[in-house]
């Protein structure tokens, strides 16, 4: 891992790990918990973040899709770094208004990068992938902030799905 890769791990941890008594979302207690929003709300960090991810996004790519909720403000900061124009894509389409799963830019017929900030099971970008698929996009690699390492890279892959990814949840052990 880069130098800079290694500051920034270590940025995203001072942000982002706390400690106390947590209620997971399995039901289990923690006494540390790691909280990705802290990390997304700070602008500075969020553009450090985007910086880097801006070279990992794959050639060929045509929109960047950002999923709700967390992956929002991570494809505005990726948008504004490459150019590439951003969807915003809800985990179902809201029944009024537009009535639209995908918000922003238009996704049928278009290489489509899936965005989210932290990849565990990898089960929103699933569905959210198919659900783009639905509407005609050709979603074929994924690019998240942090995997987890929880198997989320081969549940992408039984859809035919590459999982790209910044850090681990290793890179942000203390060193």
């Amino acid at each position: 891992m880069s130098q800079s890769r290694i500051e920034l791990a270590g940025r995203i941890r001072a942000a982002s790990h706390l400690t106390g008594n947590f209620l997971l979302r399995s039901g289990l207690t923690s006494t540390e918990y790691f909280d990705k929003y802290r990390f997304e709300s700070d602008p500075v960090l969020l553009d450090a973040v985007a910086e880097q991810l801006a070279a990992l996004v794959p050639a060929g790519t045509e929109v960047l899709a950002g999923l709700e909720m967390g992956g929002v403000p991570v494809v505005t900061a990726l948008s504004r770094h490459t150019g590439l124009p951003a969807a915003f894509i809800r985990k179902k389409a809201k029944p009024y208004g537009t009535q639209r799963l995908a918000e922003g830019a238009e996704v049928a017929g278009r290489r489509v990068l899936v965005v989210e900030d932290v990849v565990t099971s990898g089960g929103q970008v699933v569905l959210s992938s198919a659900d783009l698929r639905a509407l005609g996009a050709d979603v074929r690699q994924a690019l998240c902030v942090i995997d987890r390492g929880q198997g989320g890279a081969d549940a992408l892959a039984a859809e035919g799905i590459g999982l790209l990814s910044l850090l681990t949840a290793d890179d942000l052990r203390p060193r």
